[in-house]
């Protein structure tokens, strides 16, 4: 083959890779353009599917919450009945959740700090079993009790669609803030501010 012959060939092979390169990336370009419309943007929630008993709507600020009791992973039995009278922060997460687990240590830390106040913080964790919770809480260093609610019903009487979810709840029982997605610490601080004052 002439000299002609092979830079035409090679110059052929180029445009042909040049356009299989760009194919390529227009075709990743649009899956992630569509990945982003169907799922939407990272925004701190993790879905959760709920049982078929789930309530029909979520308690909204104002209302009394929902009652449950269960067992912690720890076997011990407890109610939110127990913290009547006392301001809780009740949230709902897992420890298979990335955005619970980003925000895991915020929450111990905004805890130990407000416990002198009179905050009680407890956990709900979902779609796990105990063993599962116990070795979590243990690496992670949580001292908050942790309901295990491996079925998920306390999570579907709350219509608990995406954790984490937190509920502040004043001494009075009632809601008096309700946020879905992992928080920041300041975010926790000042929720926490509002419960205890």
């Amino acid at each position: 083959m002439s000299a002609a012959g092979t830079a035409r060939r090679s110059a052929g092979d180029s445009a042909g890779r040049l356009q299989t390169f760009i194919v390529i990336a227009v075709a990743a370009i649009v899956m992630g353009v569509a990945a982003y419309i169907i799922v939407g943007p990272g925004d701190g929630v993790t879905q959760v599917q709920l049982n078929e008993g789930a309530a029909a709507q979520a308690p909204a600020v104002g209302a009394v919450p929902p009652a449950f009791s269960g067992t912690t992973y720890d076997g011990r039995t407890l109610s939110l009945a127990d913290y009547a009278g006392k301001p809780v922060w009740l949230t709902f997460g897992a420890s298979w959740c990335p955005d619970c687990r980003n925000e895991a240590s915020d929450v111990e830390a905004a805890y130990v700090a407000a416990q002198p106040k009179g905050l009680q913080v407890v956990g709900v964790f979902l779609n796990e079993p105990a063993s599962d919770i116990a070795s979590y809480a243990g690496k992670a260093g949580l001292t908050f009790p942790i309901v295990v609610d491996e079925n998920a019903d306390i999570a579907s009487a709350y219509r608990n669609m995406g954790i984490p979810t937190h509920y502040f709840i004043g001494a009075d029982g009632k809601i008096k803030l309700v946020r879905i997605g992992a928080l920041s610490r300041e975010d926790m601080d000042q929720a926490i501010a509002s419960i205890l004052n």
